[in-house]
């Protein structure tokens, strides 16, 4: 709940920002690049885009390891041929499809995963045990912060939401609150059905994969699990391909609304070939784009961007805030993010060393 919490003050704050640029540069849409320039400057600017660049390739290659496995293990090929067969058919999708057909695509696929996520919760929860909510382990809950904290992304398509909605703050905090309940919700029933599911996961010490042990205890869970799985990656692949061949080009001072192949090849090419020279990569990259993307680019830049928005001298702030707690509230959120940062380095060091 405090993680949710702290995704959509995240996201307001990213909101407030952006309203103000939109006033300050008198333009329709603002990105994300535009308002670390106008609050942080060139080194915001730069942090931002490796963070971005970052973020996207690391889940690109959680998804082609991922989706190559589901491929794999359905059909019997090689997970090289499964990769690339994953990696042509969506690549080959945002390059070639109309705007038309991707969204019809996506529509579908969409529709998809809500009713296989209702098969699931349906078909896992016939052998739930209630006691078993009760249980906890908060010893292991640090080191569900980076996950979290990336199932949560969505702050990204505010600068859209917000020039969507014409910046209408109201509107846009409540397109902001209401989309993060909804995820929250389907969330905590998944999370509900599992740990009731399994008795005794909660208070186990041992690292086990929860989803390997309901395929175990009930067959029909897995080949559900299997669909919802890769139909979620597949939407999520062509949103992520789509925004960093947009960025690529735009960092390649392209012609924009044209489709021009190096953009797609840069996209596509290193997270197929990083994915096949580690078919185990998809939980290190989910870690490493929660830890060292998202909480710096969505968690320490929109505190810093409001900070120095609200209380520097030679900028202007239209838009009154949205986010009460003045310089407390955005120390803590800067200061949570960071912790949370600075442990995962300490621990990938220590591991490092126990390595050696």
């Amino acid at each position: 709940m405090q993680m949710s919490l702290s995704k959509v003050v995240t996201g307001l704050l990213v909101a407030e920002v952006n309203v103000n640029t939109m006033c300050e540069l008198g333009s329709g849409g603002v990105s994300l690049v535009s308002m670390a320039m106008r609050t942080l400057g060139t080194f915001g600017v730069r942090t931002a885009c490796i963070s971005y660049l970052f973020i996207h390739y690391a889940l690109l290659v959680a998804y082609v390891a991922r989706s190559s496995e589901i491929i794999t293990n359905s059909l019997g090929v090689p997970l090289w041929e499964s990769a690339t067969l994953f990696s042509l058919a969506f690549g080959g999708l945002c390059y070639f499809g109309s705007q038309r057909v991707i969204g019809a695509v996506n529509g579908f696929l969409v529709f998809s995963i809500l009713a296989s996520f209702m098969a699931l919760v349906v078909v896992a929860s016939g052998n739930l045990h209630w006691s078993s909510l009760l249980e906890a382990n908060f010893a292991a809950a640090p080191q569900s912060i980076p996950i979290i904290a990336l199932s949560f992304v969505y702050q990204n398509v505010v600068p859209v939401l917000c020039t969507n909605l014409e910046g209408d703050l109201s509107k846009v905090r409540k397109a902001i609150v209401v989309g993060t309940a909804i995820p929250l919700a389907l969330f905590l029933i998944w999370d509900a059905v599992i740990l009731g599911t399994i008795p005794g996961l909660a208070g186990d010490g041992t690292i086990v994969d929860p989803l390997e042990q309901l395929r175990s205890s009930n067959g029909t869970v897995g080949p559900i699990v299997e669909a919802f799985s890769f139909l979620a990656i597949g939407t999520s692949y062509i949103g992520f391909v789509l925004g960093l061949s947009d960025f690529i080009a735009d960092l390649l001072k392209l012609p924009s609304g044209q489709n021009k192949p190096l953009p797609y090849l840069v996209t596509l090419v290193p997270p197929l070939v990083l994915s096949l020279l580690d078919p185990e990569i998809f939980f290190k990259a989910l870690d490493f784009a929660g830890t060292y993307g998202v909480l710096v680019l969505f968690g320490v830049f929109p505190a810093a961007m409001s900070w120095s928005e609200r209380y520097l001298d030679d900028l202007e702030a239209p838009v009154p805030p949205i986010v009460p707690g003045g310089k407390f509230t955005l120390a803590f959120v800067m200061g949570g993010a960071l912790l949370v940062i600075f442990s995962e380095i300490f621990k990938d060091i220590m591991q490092l060393q126990g390595l050696h």
